[in-house]
Order: C-alpha cells, then structure tokens, then sequence
C-alpha cells in the first residue's frame, strides 16, 4: 500500500532532492579539471635564402685563397674563373684585404678577362684606375689598355694619353707593337682628304718619335706611313720613307707598291705611277684593284693607250675585273682620240675576257661608244 504524503511535504522533498543533485555535480565539475585548449601553433620559421651558384663558387674560391695570398696566387684565381662577374667579384674582395695591393699582373689579367667577356664597362673603369696610378706600369699592361681603346672610337684619345704617360715611364717605353696600334687606329680616319690631312701631323709626330726612341720599323709599320702620306698626295715623302725600308731592313710588299702607284696618279705623276707599277709586276707581286684601276685612268687620260690596254688585260688575267668607269674611262678617250675603231673591236676583246662583264654593262660601253663615234 502506497504512502501518500501530503503535497507540501513532497514539495518539500523535491527541492531537498534537486538542491543535493546540484550540489554534487558542482563537486564533481571542480573535482575534475578540463584540459586547456590547445593554442594554435606558431608558423615554421621561413627557409633561408638560397645562395645562387655563383655566390657558392665565389665562396669556395675565396676559402682557396689562403691567409698571406699575393698576387701569383690571386692571378691563378682569376684565369682559373670561367665567368667573368666572378672573377671581378674576386678582383675587388682581394683588394680590400690588409696587406694586399694589386699589381700591374692582376690588372692586365682582369682587363684582360673584362674584354673577352665583354665587360666593356668594367674594363674601361680598370683602364681608368691604372692612368690614376693603382698599380706600376708595364708594357704588356699599357699595350693591352691601348689596344682596347684603339678599338673603340669613344675612347680613340685615351690611348694617346696612355701612349704619353708610357713615354714619361721608364718601365713602359713604347715598343713596336705601340706605335703599330697607335698608326692602324689613326689610319681607319683617313676616308676622305680633308679629314686625312687633320691628322697626318700625328701621323708624322708618331713616326718621328718611334725613330727618335730607336724602335725599327717593320714593313707594315712603314706601309702605314706611306699610306698615310700617299692618302694627303704627299707623294714626295711617301717615296722618302719607301726609300728607307731599306736602312731598317724592311723588304717592300705589293701594299707598298700599290700605295706609291695609286697616289702618284692622283697626284697625275703616272709615270712614275706606271714606273713603280712595273717595278711591283717585275718582282711578281700583284696589285690591288684599285691601283690597277687608278692607273689604267690616268694613263688613258694622257693618251698612253696601249700602256692602259695592257695593264686591262693583266687585271683580268688575275682575276679581277674593272669597274664601268674605268672601261668607259678607256674607251671614251681613244674614241676622242679618233680610235673608234679600235675601241669597238677593244671591247669585244674586253667581253671575251672579261667573266664578271655582265650584258647590262656591255651595252652601257656599246651605247657610248656609238654615241661618241658619231661626233669623233
């Protein structure tokens, strides 16, 4: 039989009953401590950056160089050196070692690995600090730094500045080789007459100092200098000097031979032109077209014919060929000579022998000549 209990004392119970439960759920939630949330982790430290092979190359190199290196052994790094950014790299470090200085070998071999790699910057910027005095001089150097600057028209008056300071040096006089560069790079400027008597006093300053230090000349120094002579019509001192190939023991070429002939009939002295012609043609040497073309001109206008007629055909038995003008050089003079005759059946010879003579230029000749013949 159930007990029935009046409600408020049930009431009463109940709560008793909930205010226990929560009372031990609470003991419970103390008694029994939550983990902690873990935090969020923190982000891996970032990679280091990765060296280029280059840089591990400069490095490894630099660990090479041993404490107390000099300059044999700085040389020996740098011709060692494939990439010439290295080598540069290498160059500069060094430099700013204690109880290091550069010398003129480590300056000529980075010049000289400045201008194979084409690093012309950089070779111009080690040219200029060895003109300021970073290392002593010495021939094979200051050669080196000419030759650069004869090859690149910005700097073709830097290296008479460094022809003149070879000239105060007593380890670095210049030699042969110098004068030879100094004489090529001042022969390129002589394409048209006005410009070639601006620099034939340099030309000739160069020439008398090269004689004054006791250098002997070799025949292409000499052919330079009666170049030079013969471009201006200074065809006296062209002869002068050709005259002298024989103090210094130079045997002259066909080069020298052509000079002389082609400017001594600009000049319109084609005897002597033809003269030395003959004396070029007597040792086997072959001029160049240009002479041969100058000549046979000059003499047409003077009448010789038969004179330019052989010198044609020896032109054409060595393979070269006259131009238009000169043919039509030939031939217009002996049809004013009254030969027109003669210059119709010359040129039929002339095609005959002629390979290079195209039918255009044929007919040009054939239309002047027709052309003439009726007035002559």
């Amino acid at each position: 039989m159930t007990l029935l209990l009046p409600r408020t004392v049930r009431t009463s119970l109940l709560r008793l009953s909930l205010r226990h439960l929560s009372t031990t759920t609470t003991t419970t939630t103390l008694e029994t401590p939550t983990p902690p949330t873990p935090s969020n982790p923190l982000p891996p430290p970032p990679n280091p950056r990765t060296r280029t092979p280059l840089e591990k190359q400069f490095e490894t190199w630099l660990q090479a160089l041993k404490p107390g290196f000099t300059q044999p052994d700085v040389d020996e790094a740098l011709r060692a050196q494939p990439d010439p950014d290295v080598a540069l790299d290498i160059f500069r470090w060094t430099a700013q070692q204690r109880n290091y200085k550069h010398g003129n070998l480590t300056y000529l071999t980075m010049i000289e690995i400045a201008v194979s790699g084409k690093r012309y910057g950089a070779a111009q910027t080690l040219i200029e600090e060895v003109i300021a005095g970073a290392c002593p001089p010495s021939l094979p150097l200051f050669n080196t730094m000419i030759k650069f600057c004869c090859g690149r028209r910005i700097l073709f008056s830097r290296a008479f500045d460094i022809y003149k300071k070879m000239l105060k040096s007593d380890d670095a006089k210049p030699n042969l080789e110098t004068y030879a560069m100094l004489l090529n790079s001042l022969l390129r400027k002589f394409d048209k007459l006005n410009v070639c008597y601006v620099y034939l006093p340099s030309v000739k300053s160069l020439a008398k100092q090269m004689k004054a230090s006791g250098v002997i000349p070799n025949t292409f120094v000499m052919n330079m200098i009666i170049k030079a002579y013969s471009k201006c019509l200074v065809v006296d001192e062209a002869i002068r000097v050709f005259r002298e190939m024989g103090l210094y023991g130079c045997e002259p070429n066909a080069y020298t031979y052509s000079y002389l002939a082609k400017g001594l009939c600009e000049k319109d002295r084609v005897s002597q032109g033809l003269e030395f012609y003959r004396d070029m043609r007597g040792k086997g040497l072959v001029p160049k077209g240009t002479t041969y073309m100058v000549l046979i001109c000059g003499l047409a206008m003077e009448r010789k014919f038969q004179d330019s007629i052989e010198t044609v055909f020896d032109m054409l038995a060595n393979s070269m060929s006259p131009d238009l003008l000169t043919y039509k050089t030939l031939l217009e003079e002996m049809c004013r000579d009254g030969k027109s005759d003669e210059a119709f059946e010359l040129l039929d010879a002339f095609r005959k022998r002629d390979t290079f003579m195209n039918e255009r230029t044929y007919n040009t000749l054939l239309n002047a000549l027709h052309f003439l013949s009726r007035d002559y």
